[in-house]
């Protein structure tokens, strides 16, 4: 047991770049793990970790060891899974990451009945569109938009969710409403900066099955979608919103979707919806718990939106 700790706590610090984040991923103190992977280095007779006070650096063996260890607790934790499936409710803490919004108006309120099914089961729910490595967080599963996406991930389409564009009622009484995506370069649009990448998310349309991007006048930059959402309400100009984050503003009134109506032939262009996905580092990943969460995910998305 004591190697095993001492493998704990090697990998995570080096995964998450000092001893003491990878001692806080597993719940110990600094010093615990400090000890931990001493003792592992005394079993070995070799130096694995180079430490100062700023930096953590792999010695050549400790390189080596690295390599051969580093999925040795995924393993086990398979075994684990494959030696009890049947036989125990998945248990664990598992940790979730999402865009921001999609966390915020839809993970969050499915959690809920979520953890009251698998009480064994502790989650963690982080909200952020900057990029999350799986790896270095001890991220289980993340949901994520197309500009988040990353090579190395197993990437499943989980949803495709309508996009509307909307203004309130006093800025469209002010600057009139588009009536065509290519009247929107006349008008005061808000537009969300991805921050995984610092570019603004075009605003695309189909039409005639052919699509393109719309040119726009951009007023205001956010990487919050949901400040963007109340800068419209409140008469800031015409910006594009995730059905889950229009809807309770549509329906109380302070935005008005539009395009949903065309005018005229040259205004016949749909809106192309918001993508999801569903992401895991690899295959191995799927553990029970995983497992379960991407159940309760898909059996409680609108069906509307599976692609």
């Amino acid at each position: 047991m004591d190697t095993l700790r001492g493998i704990e706590s090697f990998v995570k610090a080096v995964e998450t770049g000092s001893i003491a984040a990878g001692a806080r991923l597993l719940g110990i103190s600094a010093a615990a793990a400090s000890q931990n992977i001493a003792r592992l280095e005394a079993s070995l007779g070799v130096r694995l970790l180079t430490r100062t006070t700023r930096s953590l650096a792999l010695t050549d063996s400790g390189v080596l060891y690295y390599e051969q260890v580093r999925d040795v607790l995924r393993d086990l934790e398979l075994a684990r899974s494959a030696a009890t499936q049947g036989h125990d409710a998945p248990r664990g803490r598992l940790r979730i990451a999402s865009s921001a919004a999609f966390g915020r108006h839809v993970l969050a309120p499915l959690l809920p009945t979520f953890t009251a099914r698998y009480p064994h089961i502790a989650c963690e729910l982080i909200t952020t569109d900057r990029s999350v490595n799986h790896i270095q967080e001890s991220v289980d599963v993340s949901v994520r938009i197309p500009a988040q996406l990353e090579d190395g991930l197993v990437a499943r389409h989980i949803a495709s969710v309508p996009s509307i564009y909307c203004a309130s009622p006093a800025y469209l009484r002010k600057a009139g409403a588009p009536t065509s995506p290519d009247d929107l370069r006349e008008h005061d649009c808000l537009a969300f900066k991805v921050a995984a990448d610092g570019r603004l998310m075009p605003w695309r349309f189909m039409r005639d099955g052919i699509g393109f991007e719309a040119q726009i006048r951009v007023a205001l930059v956010s990487d919050d979608i949901d400040v963007l959402a109340r800068v419209a309400a409140n008469g800031g100009g015409i910006t594009r919103l995730a059905a889950f984050v229009a809807e309770p503003y549509l329906a109380s009134g302070q935005l008005e979707a539009l395009f949903s109506v065309p005018q005229s032939s040259a205004s016949q262009a749909l809106s192309e919806p918001l993508d999801y996905y569903l992401c895991v580092r690899d295959r191995y990943e799927l553990t029970p718990k995983v497992r379960a969460f991407i159940e309760h995910l898909h059996g409680n998305l609108r069906n509307e939106w599976r692609p």
